[in-house]
């Protein structure tokens, strides 16, 4: 296409402002609407890269329309684009092929344009997108069955315009857990590494190198995703988790730490996994979240394991929760702290299904 590359936000504003906006004003004026690059796509992350240009990137974004005007006009706006778009934004095709390809990428047409303008409904995309209209208030049971990677794409990426001011508005009221949901998600995330941190040193014991390596790498991710609590920042899938985790400033002890325990011998990756923990708990002392629990190494019991008693966190953070609603939840924690399935965290139907059978089979 020899355009040089520039980051898709950037490329889709483009996109909005010399393109779309326009024809609406000329064609529709006075629509009430908004445009936005938010959903699935690296670009709405701040992750993407030359490569990312292989598979639907490129100058795209979602119109949001009220109801009724989508009932009028979303078919006739999905013609105008198609017939009178320009061909190029930013030296980007605004064409996609193959038209209805599962994948699709940027392609030059001497024809209609087979554009990724997305027209919808609010609260349509938002049930497609989040299996609930948070405009009709966030429940507990929304925050915890709805996976960080899909809260994430929808206050991630950009408004590019927004006339009635309801998607800026569902955007800020999704833009951090309640501080209840906080403590009980972090207290959840503290379980994860009470329950292996000592399997690190006792794998290693027995033999079990790969073991040990395998379960250090597991407790890495989950420090991580700790961390991105920590930070207020929903966490990626994985293959986002890393970049979103070196962007989290306070963490760059925490990340040395890690780095080791992943390179390390059996001695210096279970002593890596501590220096982490040490950090990690001293910032959530820092926070304020809870009663402050002593963040230095111990023996797991009598044997010599060095763990920092991960449990001793979790306790605290749940003591510290006043939502009695939320105190009695089963300990397991939000959708993508005990499911680790693709097909599961991509579909909110399924996500909210197993949320409920979790809290039914505990509540029994």
């Amino acid at each position: 296409m020899g355009a040089p590359f520039l980051p898709g936000l950037r490329l889709c504003r483009l996109f909005y402002a010399e393109a779309v906006r326009p024809l609406l004003a000329r064609q529709y004026p006075g629509l009430r609407h908004a445009a936005a690059r938010i959903g699935p796509g690296s670009e709405v992350l701040g992750f993407d890269t030359e490569r990312s240009v292989d598979h639907d990137w490129g100058p795209r974004l979602t119109l949001f329309l009220s109801a009724d005007d989508l009932a009028r006009y979303a078919e006739p706006i999905a013609t105008l684009l198609a017939e009178r778009l320009p061909k190029e934004v930013g030296g980007w095709p605004t064409h996609f092929a193959p038209p209805t390809g599962r994948v699709r990428v940027p392609a030059s047409t001497d024809g209609p344009v087979a554009h990724l303008v997305q027209v919808t409904e609010l609260g349509r995309w938002c049930d497609a997108r989040l299996g609930f209209d948070p405009r009709a208030g966030v429940e507990t049971f929304d925050w915890l069955a709805t996976p960080a990677q899909l809260l994430a794409e929808a206050t991630g990426g950009a408004v590019f315009h927004d006339g009635v001011g309801e998607l800026t508005a569902l955007r800020a009221r999704l833009r951090w857990y309640p501080d209840d949901v906080w403590r009980y998600l972090l207290a959840c995330q503290w379980a994860r590494i009470g329950q292996e941190e000592p399997f690190v040193g006792r794998a290693a014991e027995a033999g079990a190198e790969a073991g040990s390596r395998v379960v250090a790498a597991r407790l890495v991710r989950d420090v991580m995703r700790l961390c991105l609590l920590l930070a207020r920042r929903y966490a990626p899938y994985s293959k986002w988790l890393g970049s979103a985790f070196a962007g989290v400033e306070e963490a760059v002890t925490i990340a040395a730490a890690l780095d080791e325990a992943l390179t390390g011998d059996a001695a210096h990756r279970q002593a890596a996994l501590c220096t982490a923990y040490e950090a990690a708990g001293a910032w959530q002392n820092r926070l304020g979240l809870a009663a402050p629990v002593d963040p230095s190494r111990r023996w797991f019991h009598d044997r010599p394991y060095p763990v920092i008693g991960a449990d001793r966190f979790a306790a605290a953070l749940l003591t510290s929760i006043t939502d009695p609603g939320i105190a009695g939840l089963p300990p397991i924690g939000g959708i993508d702290q005990y499911v680790d399935s693709t097909p599961v965290l991509c579909r909110p139907e399924l996500a909210r299904a197993l949320t409920a059978a979790a809290w039914r089979q505990d509540a029994s």
